[in-house]
């Protein structure tokens, strides 16, 4: 039978009226609610499950399209999502956004009210979630059938109050309200073993073959969320597992008065999915974290040999049905386990399976910090996946007798290579055995890309130079601009046509624009409006007021030393602490907003944000420097409350040290919305200078090279703090006590940058300070600065994620992709 039709139904009618009716019967048949009696959050349920049926409906006929073509599906692997609010996105994609207004409002109901009410999911971190949820985006706009494979954590990333100038964590309960999204699909559930042993056994062919005999055995549950694509009939899928007990509850256990026991199998198992990223500090913390990463990846790769079987497929063909994409290294254990459900569960021989492996999986790394590559203590990871580290033995195996081939005698190198390192306790690689087991790897902006060759993964260069590849992350113009910024939408789609969120490439003929007088007023009027409502949000959320004709000096991502927060505030600092000296300095007026969550356990990263409150309470309250200087903190920085900073931001902050950042999309973000760029030759600052244009970006700082060089020299601090009286002066400032009224508050933070400085703040500060100076100059000069800002979103087509994922789908899936439109 073949699916309805989303044009023809009752449930699916796209007309004013047709919306409203559908909101009305939603409303008191599935909520129970009248409407003289319903509230806003009624309202968002009602209007949700109106919306979804049209989503379920565009979803089901995307699927019947890829199960009769037969099209090779990407897979999508990913321990985080953040997909932000999703109404105003499928309101946005489904072409139905004015229909839905009128509809609302022919009843009294304001539609952004209701959008406002959405509860947004916190299933990531920051940069890694938002890109695999831009790229979920992106493939289903350019009609590529994929399913996103993660976790259906209970609690998501913390929720952040600032409390007395301090960071304080508060759970992140973003399914209390209920998740009118997703569709639990009762009939799709994984069984997921951990512990125990592994025993040989011999079939009937006479092969010896291995089994595992789990301590305990999971269950996986799936949720679906479909992502509606742009101008498109296709949907991308968010396949989340939730964890449940086989048996959740020993009624022989309770018959005999043992009531926690009863349901201790219940508690244990739902643990595996009941957090974001647990403390892995402890012992118990490492165990959960690597159960939650298979967990997840063999509930994914056990579903794509159901759709493949479904399909009428063959296992032996895995790879034409499936692409597979590992999102940094926490779903990499997926190498092992496609090999043990090929071998173990399917029979096929072993270089049959490995074959298929390799051309299943593509690596993308996301770091070139040789710490944040996972490794695991051989002693955890056999007690918990012991057939897993026999495979992985057996992989190591042979791929040592390749590198003994290739590089003879070379016994460090074969050490370097390993996916065990020998040194001291033992651990397992996850990063080296994403790259054995991947036809492919990435990196994610060009520099970053040329770095892993030299650096962290140079040694797999070496051997496999035509695995590496580099695909500059993307971001989707839907939500960050259309959705963020609906008066710059508004002039895009006036000049461009209707059709532009779908095709960055035609904002290149924004560029005579520029010189026009009258379109650089309209601008103005735009991102003044945008800094007027960021400033009314402001002071609702942190009871700070602040001038929208102030320049907005923006920095807002994760707390971390390498992305150098700090060294914004050396800089804020110093401007309060020349205009206090001379109350006449030409300081043009700023506001400065910081924003960002500093991982729990990270205390330098969490004394930064108090450093950030403590200079705002100096600053704000001083009347010597009113009217010139604001320093804010916005709590909680997610995808909903980044819609509204984006679009207002003047000057965006990407002041990492060079060669830290593997790319940055926040960078992007700010950028496509108009805001100039302040920043280092580090992650894609180098390809969005290219694009837009030394003249629009202002360059500062060290180059990688130059820092690798100054490091190998042996970097003295001390010597930059001695030699610059300002720098002295300011960092003297913080040591005091004036800030915060203890001296010793911030001084580890002090202690850190005069006695290492590992991310080398000080040899860039005179640099930085300079590069703020032309800031000043060109923000004095209104025309100038907002032909910079048109030109700077002119030329910043290429950084759609539709743009990535063609490429991924060209160079490293195998599949095929709509074209664009140019």
């Amino acid at each position: 039978m073949n699916a309805i039709s989303p044009s023809n139904t009752i449930r699916t009618g796209t007309s004013a009226e047709n919306l409203r009716q559908a909101f009305l019967d939603n409303l008191v048949c599935a909520l129970g609610r009248l409407p003289n009696y319903a509230s806003a959050h009624d309202h968002y349920l009602a209007l949700a499950l109106t919306v979804r049926d049209h989503v379920v409906a565009r979803a089901v006929q995307s699927f019947e399209q890829g199960v009769v073509k037969m099209m090779r599906r990407v897979a999508y692997l990913s321990a985080e999502f953040l997909p932000g609010p999703h109404l105003a996105n499928h309101l946005l994609n489904l072409g139905i956004a004015e229909a839905t207004r009128e509809a609302l409002g022919g009843i009294g109901i304001d539609l952004d009210r209701v959008l406002a009410e959405e509860e947004e999911p916190g299933l990531g971190n920051g940069g890694l979630g938002r890109l695999a949820s831009c790229y979920l985006d992106s493939l289903a706009t350019v009609e590529v059938q994929s399913i996103g494979y993660g976790i259906r954590y209970e609690f998501g990333i913390f929720d952040q109050v600032i409390r007395d100038g301090w960071q304080v964590e508060g759970t992140d309960k973003w399914l209390s309200g209920g998740n009118p999204w997703e569709i639990h699909r009762l009939g799709i559930a994984k069984q997921v073993k951990f512990g125990g042993h592994t025993e040989t056994w011999t079939d009937d062919q006479g092969r010896t073959r291995v089994r595992w005999v789990p301590s305990i055995v999971i269950k996986g549950e799936a949720y679906d969320t479909p992502i509606t694509g742009y101008g498109s009939g296709t949907c991308s899928l968010m396949r989340l597992w939730k964890s449940e007990a086989v048996e959740s509850f020993d009624f022989e256990a309770f018959n005999h008065g043992d009531y926690d026991r009863a349901v201790e199998q219940k508690v244990d198992s739902e643990n595996l999915s009941k957090v974001l990223y647990p403390n892995d500090e402890l012992h118990r913390g490492k165990e959960l974290r690597l159960k939650q990463q298979f967990f997840f990846t063999s509930c994914a790769l056990q579903d794509m040999l159901r759709l493949v079987a479904m399909s009428g497929g063959k296992v032996a063909a895995f790879d034409e049905s499936w692409a597979v994409q590992l999102n940094d290294t926490h779903p990499a254990i997926g190498v092992a386990e496609l090999m043990r459900l090929l071998v173990d569960e399917h029979a096929l021989e072993w270089d049959d399976a490995w074959a298929i492996t390799q051309k299943t999986f593509s690596y993308t790394n996301h770091t070139l910090l040789p710490e944040a590559l996972e490794k695991w203590p051989v002693e955890l990871f056999g007690s918990v996946l012991p057939r897993h580290l026999e495979i992985i033995y057996g992989i190591n195996h042979r791929f040592l007798d390749e590198v003994r081939t290739a590089f003879p005698d070379d016994d460090a190198r074969l050490a370097r290579l390993s996916l065990i390192d020998e040194h001291g306790a033992r651990y397992v690689r996850m990063a080296n055995l994403a790259c054995v087991g991947s036809h492919k790897i990435n990196g994610v902006a060009a520099l970053h890309s040329e770095l892993l060759k030299k650096t962290v993964l140079a040694d797999f260069a070496a051997l496999w130079p035509e695995k590496f590849d580099n695909v500059t992350n993307g971001v989707t113009p839907r939500r960050f601009v259309a959705l963020a910024n609906p008066g710059l939408a508004g002039l895009l789609e006036r000049e461009l046509g209707a059709g532009w969120p779908g095709d960055l490439s035609c904002l290149g003929r924004l560029e005579p624009l520029a010189a026009d007088p009258g379109f650089r007023r309209e601008w103005r009027e735009v991102r003044l409006a945008n800094k007027r409502r960021l400033a009314a949000l402001i002071q609702e959320r942190t009871g700070i007021v602040v001038t929208p004709d102030s320049l907005f000096d923006v920095q807002v991502k994760r707390i971390h030393e390498y992305k150098r927060q700090h060294l914004n505030l050396l800089h804020v600092l110093s401007l309060y602490l020349s205009i206090k000296r001379d109350p006449d300095a030409g300081v043009v007026p700023r506001t400065f907003i910081f924003g960002g969550k500093a991982a729990p356990g990270y205390f330098l990263a969490k004394r930064i944000i108090r450093l950030v409150t403590a200079t705002g309470e100096l600053v704000n309250q001083d009347p010597d420097v009113a009217g010139r200087l604001k320093v804010v903190f916005f709590p909680d920085f997610n995808v909903k409350n980044a819609q509204h900073i984006y679009p207002a931001a003047d000057l965006s902050e990407q002041i990492s040290l060079a060669g830290m950042e593997a790319s940055g999309t926040g960078n992007m973000k700010m950028s496509l919305n108009g805001a100039l760029t302040i920043g280092t030759l580090d992650g894609a600052n180098v390809e969005i200078r290219d694009a837009v244009g030394a003249e629009n970006f202002f360059l500062f700082g060290l180059t990688a090279s130059e820092v690798s060089a100054l490091k190998a020299g042996g970097y003295q601090p001390q010597t930059y703090y001695e030699s610059d009286s300002l720098l002295r002066e300011t960092i003297d400032f913080i040591a005091s006590g004036a800030l915060g009224g203890d001296p010793d508050l911030f001084r580890p933070v002090v202690d850190n940058l005069l006695h290492g400085d590992p991310y080398l703040l000080l040899a860039d500060f005179r640099a930085y300070l300079d590069a703020q100076q032309r800031v000043g100059e060109l923000w004095g000069d209104s025309d100038a600065w907002t032909s910079s800002s048109i030109l700077n979103v002119a030329r910043m087509g290429r950084f759609s994620s539709d743009r990535s994922i063609r490429e991924y789908c060209e160079r490293i899936w195998n599949v095929n992709a709509k074209p664009s439109q140019t």
